[in-house]
């Protein structure tokens, strides 16, 4: 009996964070209004998937994928309006709120901070005369998430010296003396209830908002970094599953090895992970890691998919990637756990398999039948057996992009090909004046069940407006859209259009 995937015929999605998303009640793109009218314009046009980033919350330089939780959501992206409306919190205007990024050409970090304070005050001053049916559903939510507490306190605690990370917390709190804690936690009680508010009111939107898609038919692809970040609850709250030493010292750090980008290869500085640890506790972390994301999305981009067959792992105290050594990961064993738990003949996975991918990952990916990735803008350096070409993509199991978060926009990237390149590109493609939109015709025309593309090149932008660049710390994940959705909607119409000349969107 062949086995089943997660995709079965062609369609067509956009890449779009709920930060880049205009309108919503306050911090823009928000978890209400903004971010349904976007699935209802999806749903007119006839595209079936929106992607966008991993929903936690960020790391200080606005980055999701170094979250300090794999399983919370972030607060940014709190909707007010459905807070107001619902009774949650009481003012008389909202200009009493302050500043909000709706009038701003980018996401800015500090305003989103300075609201979700203000916001989390308001909750608290307004949970007192909360019904007690409420109040029953909050708990009976926080019952269910055993993450929240540990979460919670781990916020409130790093707020508490100046963001520091744990292991530069005082003896009691870097080794989470529970004893010592416990009349802490009593002291600081307002504080603790505001975090755990704050995320079941994100809980609850996110929700909504994933029922809305639903009923007009449109599937959610979320994102799920392999590694979590060292200053995470995560790890913080389980040690023992991470190579860590108790006063935060690493083990061992995760990386990849010197290859052609670059000599020395490249350090993350995030733990590995103790998988034996992990094989006696029945994969219990991981499972319910995947069983939060699978409760917010249809589908999962597993970010640096390899990992679950193999991973590059360097010695704490090294200074460089090159000594490294490469470890055999449970991935077969895990994903076949997750999928009985999901009681699924297939898994909801599509594979980042993007890079230098060894056998044990491609036998891994296809023994669950995974869609692949493939990204156009890596396909033409003149290499006839590029694995990105849209000739070499064999079979129908893909996703293909034009371009990623971490990439140049596609506009930017033409510019910045060297003339060989884009002599032969011309020789064997139709390319126009509008880059953007050729790579889309090229990627809708490939055999891949699905293609993607990032906003941005639907509307034809530069770097200007490009999301993030690898390896900087400066202007990254700030991008968002400073036009309405109606005043797009142009843009979404055509790549639908186009679409359909490929049977790509739904009639």
């Amino acid at each position: 009996m062949p086995k089943e995937s997660v995709l079965a015929k062609k369609s067509l999605g956009i890449l779009m964070h709920p930060s880049c998303i205009p309108g919503g009640g306050g911090v823009c793109g928000t978890f209400g209004r903004g971010a349904k009218d976007w699935i209802k314009k999806l749903h007119r046009h006839g595209i079936e998937y929106w992607q966008f980033l991993p929903l936690t919350p960020t790391d200080c330089m606005g980055s999701p994928y170094s979250s300090p939780s794999s399983f919370a959501l972030n607060p940014w992206f709190l909707d007010i309006d459905e807070l107001i409306n619902n009774g949650f919190i009481f003012i008389s205007n909202k200009e009493e709120l302050g500043p909000t990024n709706q009038n701003k050409d980018y996401f800015d970090f500090n305003v989103a901070d300075a609201l979700t304070k203000k916001l989390g005050y308001l909750l608290l001053q307004g949970w007192s005369s909360q019904p007690e049916e409420t109040k029953l559903d909050f708990y009976k939510w926080i019952s269910r998430n055993s993450w929240v507490e540990d979460y919670a306190l781990f916020v409130v605690i790093k707020e508490e010296f100046n963001m520091l990370p744990w292991w530069e917390w005082p003896q009691e709190f870097k080794l989470k003396n529970n004893k010592f804690l416990k009349s802490w936690i009593k002291k600081k009680s307002e504080e603790i209830l505001i975090k755990k508010l704050i995320q079941w009111h994100l809980d609850e939107q996110w929700s909504a908002i994933k029922n809305f898609a639903k009923s007009r038919d449109i599937k959610l692809i979320g994102d799920l970094p392999f590694y979590v970040s060292r200053d995470s609850s995560d790890v913080w709250s389980n040690r023992s599953l991470f190579s860590i030493f108790k006063n935060g010292d690493l083990i061992f750090q995760s990386g990849v090895p010197p290859d052609y980008f670059s000599s020395t290869g490249q350090l993350w500085g995030t733990p590995t992970y103790f998988w034996s640890k992990h094989k006696r506790t029945n994969f219990n972390w991981w499972r319910k890691r995947f069983q939060r994301q699978f409760e917010l999305v249809d589908i999962l981009r597993f970010d640096h998919f390899r990992g679950l067959a193999g991973y590059w792992r360097v010695n704490g105290s090294s200074k460089s990637a090159i000594n490294g050594k490469w470890i055999n990961s449970p991935g077969k064993t895990l994903l076949n756990k997750v999928k009985k738990d999901l009681g699924s003949n297939y898994l909801p996975i599509i594979a980042e398999d993007l890079g230098v991918i060894t056998p044990d990952v491609i036998k891994l990916r296809n023994f669950f039948e995974l869609p692949g990735m493939k990204i156009l803008q890596f396909a033409f350096d003149g290499n006839e057996d590029n694995p990105y070409l849209p000739k070499n993509i064999k079979g129908e199991n893909w996703v293909v992009y034009t371009g990623t978060h971490d990439n140049s926009t596609s506009v930017s990237w033409w510019e910045y090909l060297d003339y060989e390149s884009k002599k032969r590109i011309k020789d064997e493609y139709k390319f126009s004046e509008n880059p953007s939109w050729d790579l889309i015709e090229i990627g809708m025309n490939t055999n891949a069940y699905l293609f993607i593309a990032p906003m941005q090149d639907l509307l034809s932008l530069d770097d200007s407006s490009r999301l993030n660049k690898p390896g900087t710390t400066k202007n990254n994940w700030k991008w968002k859209l400073n036009r309405s959705l109606e005043e797009i909607e142009d843009n979404i119409k055509i790549f639908s259009e186009l679409g359909s000349n490929f049977g790509r969107t739904r009639k």
